[in-house]
């Protein structure tokens, strides 16, 4: 017997699927009403004047008078936000701050605003209501949903609230949904992650789970609690959980993982938010690649990866895009990021409509679990753990152990050593020290008991030069990165453990 909710979705997916349709079908003149739109709003802001937004009559005058920028770079307009003065980057002031972890400069604060919050809401909302449309089931609005998330306690700062973007979102489940949605805001409010998920699961055993959501590495953990307290497979459990719904790091490595811990095959969605705006979600259950939100508030432009670091790239717009390159992502938004790096990189998997894959960062990382570490930190914890010692090391490498054979994932750092340490395990203490007072993010998941603490495996002497030569790349300006976020390198060299 089908309940009034999922009838109602039915219709309600329809509706929503052809205005999706409608402005992914005039992609080119959808982006160019963003633009105009937030050229207008933003005229009379701080950043507006300074950058004559005024006089702006087309993209090619805004990418004269515009410069690339990161965080860092936009920092000096960010600061006066934070210090409570409005029309900086928009008009008045933000509702939001997501915090999140700076890769340079400790936290980073991006503005939401009430035109840009919905977007965020809205994209997830959409993303279910494509899949309803397009497989006819509609059957999981009766049963329940989690989402695995941040914690939803705000701070507030200069009167604006401050938080987590996943913590920030929780604010904003539709009523319709209150009833169905788990974990109970007490357990969601559980700071130590851990504690979290037992919570979790003792919340969600006795229900009819149907739809489940979070980064596959949270979710992961949940998986594996629920099954060392039952001694069943999560399909078993849970017989009509039938929709996975993830996003923030890259789902291949734990298909297979997941398969077996499910017992079955499930449909799943991906989605591609940031605290920056929710750039794409999947909107085939049979086509590679997310759907390229154009209509949300945000105007795209793109820098091939490969010549990014030149003196002056060409900035291109979505009309220009070729599928299978590797782009950089800039951004201009109605929160007030304007040609904005977020340091992503998207490859097109096809432009009728336009669906990206996120490819990967411009600078080598590693956020297997959410981490983004880079290279700068993983540097400087070797430098500060090997600082006064007779330690010396010729080359290293670090890549994520995804899969372990015991206990929890962890980072493996590669290490050729011209002068071994007496005590490895202590140095690997070391620089893990290090590294959890770098990166917050590092640090919440060695302290919330995502990941284990780092391990060293040796390199024998001349490994990485072999490795090199191995690949036709020793000498000249090769270099092997200092992390990556697969295990494509470290598979190919010898170990000495």
């Amino acid at each position: 017997m089908m309940s009034l909710k999922s009838a109602l979705a039915k219709p309600f997916a329809k509706r929503v699927c052809k205005k999706i349709q409608k402005w992914a079908n005039n992609p080119v003149e959808t982006q160019q009403n963003v633009f105009e739109d937030l050229i207008a709003n933003a005229a009379g802001t701080e950043f507006g004047k300074d950058h004559d937004f005024i006089s702006i009559d087309n993209y090619e005058d805004f990418v004269k008078r515009v410069p690339v920028r990161d965080y860092e770079a936009l920092k000096p307009y960010v600061e006066k936000v934070v210090a409570g003065q409005d029309n900086i980057l928009w008009k008045g002031k933000p509702i939001y701050f997501a915090k999140t972890s700076g890769t340079t400069s400790g936290s980073k604060y991006i503005p939401i605003t009430k035109e840009s919050m919905p977007t965020h809401v809205e994209a997830a909302r959409n993303a279910i209501l494509m899949y309803i449309h397009e497989t006819g089931n509609a059957k999981f609005v009766d049963g329940k949903m989690i989402f695995l998330q941040g914690s939803p306690i705000l701070n507030e700062q200069n009167g604006v609230q401050l938080g987590r973007l996943s913590g920030i979102v929780a604010h904003y489940v539709p009523k319709y949904l209150q009833k169905n949605r788990l974990p109970s805001w007490e357990t969601n409010c559980i700071e130590d992650w851990e504690t979290k998920v037992d919570a979790i699961v003792e919340e969600t055993l006795p229900e009819n789970m149907t739809i489940i959501s979070g980064i596959p590495s949270w979710v992961q953990m949940y998986f594996e609690k629920l099954q060392q307290k039952t001694g069943k497979k999560v399909g078993d459990i849970f017989k009509n959980f039938n929709l996975f719904i993830f996003g923030g790091v890259n789902y291949e490595p734990y298909r297979a993982k997941f398969e077996n811990l499910i017992g079955r095959k499930v449909d799943s969605i991906e989605l591609y938010p940031a605290s920056e705006g929710f750039f794409a979600f999947q909107d085939k259950q049979h086509e590679k690649g997310m759907l390229l939100q154009l209509n949300s508030g945000i105007f795209y432009e793109f820098i091939k990866a490969d010549e990014f670091f030149n003196e002056n790239p060409k900035r291109i717009t979505i009309k220009d895009v070729a599928i299978g390159v590797n782009y950089v992502m800039i951004i201009s938004t109605n929160a007030g990021l304007w040609a904005y790096n977020i340091g992503d990189t998207v490859e097109f998997t096809s432009t009728k409509p336009y669906r990206v894959i996120v490819s990967g960062r411009i600078k080598h990382f590693i956020s297997a679990f959410g981490e983004h570490v880079i290279a700068k930190e993983v540097e400087q914890a070797m430098q500060e753990a090997t600082l006064n010692t007779t330690i010396r090391v010729s080359e290293f490498t670090v890549a994520p152990q995804i899969n372990p054979e015991e206990g929890l994932p962890y980072h493996e750092w590669f290490i050729e050593f011209e002068n071994e340490p007496k005590n490895l395990s202590a140095l690997a203490r070391k620089i893990d020290e290090s590294l959890q007072k770098q990166n917050s993010y590092y640090f919440d998941l060695i302290v919330g008991k995502v990941l284990q603490p780092l391990k060293i495996t040796r390199v024998k002497k001349g490994g990485f030069q072999d490795y090199m030569k191995s690949v036709g790349k020793l000498g000249g300006q090769n270099k092997i990165p200092r992390l990556s976020n697969d295990r494509k390198i470290v598979e190919g060299f010898p170990h000495d453990n």
